[in-house]
């Protein structure tokens, strides 16, 4: 059981009484995952919903030769799979820890039942739900629109922003700005002779974040 404090700082949660808070923590239950370990699989049935407590969970699809493509770092407050748990078809993604994590967990059946009994929880999975297609929208446009050093620049502003535990490499990199390792080290080096970053050890330092912003755009 969760402590109505824990389930307060879910968004999903915020508005509820500790009373509620008390009655629904019963149905939680807490997991914890290494960093590299999976936590779902794409394709698989959705047996559970899932809310990141600590740590950053990487979701991601794969294609058939192996290409690896990120959709999503989720952080402490987000939410996975919540598409499967409620349009009721297998996951739609892979999860994998990418740092240390914990998890609290409910099945799918338990999560269903307390939204229909409490309509302001299935007006903030609406509201959450909309952000999320928000960023899936700008991740389609990154991916057809912008250039891979445009790409590679709002992904080091980004992590700037809510840095990881640990630091990205270029393969994770890669599978995030939906190109090649290759292509990611050229745009590190092109954005380094700009004089934007600085390269230590596989370490990007961040010199002049105006010139990173302008790359983006």
């Amino acid at each position: 059981m969760l402590e109505p404090g824990l389930l307060r700082a879910i968004p999903y949660f915020s508005e509820l009484s500790d009373e509620e808070l008390n009655e629904v923590g019963q149905y939680f239950f807490e997991e914890s995952y290494v960093r590299d370990e999976i936590i779902f699989l794409e394709g698989d049935e959705a047996r559970n919903l899932y809310f990141v407590a600590s740590g950053v969970v990487k979701t991601f699809k794969t294609s058939s030769d192996g290409k690896e493509q990120t959709i999503e770092l989720a952080r402490p407050g987000d939410v996975l799979n919540e598409v499967a748990v409620f349009d009721g078809g297998p996951n739609p993604t892979s999860a994998q820890a990418i740092t240390p994590v914990r998890l609290y967990k409910i099945e799918k059946s338990k999560m269903l039942a307390i939204i229909s009994q409490r309509p302001v929880i299935a007006l903030e999975v609406l509201r959450l739900m909309a952000a999320k297609m928000r960023r899936l929208t700008e991740l389609v446009e990154d991916l057809s629109f912008r250039p891979v050093v445009g790409r590679v620049a709002k992904i080091l502003l980004e992590q700037a922003r809510a840095p990881l535990v640990s630091r990205l490499s270029q393969r994770e990199m890669a599978a995030m700005a939906g190109t090649a390792r290759e292509m990611v080290s050229r745009s590190l080096k092109t954005l380094e002779d700009e004089g934007a970053i600085k390269m230590e050890r596989n370490r990007v330092v961040i010199l002049d974040p105006e010139a990173l912003e302008r790359r983006a755009a």
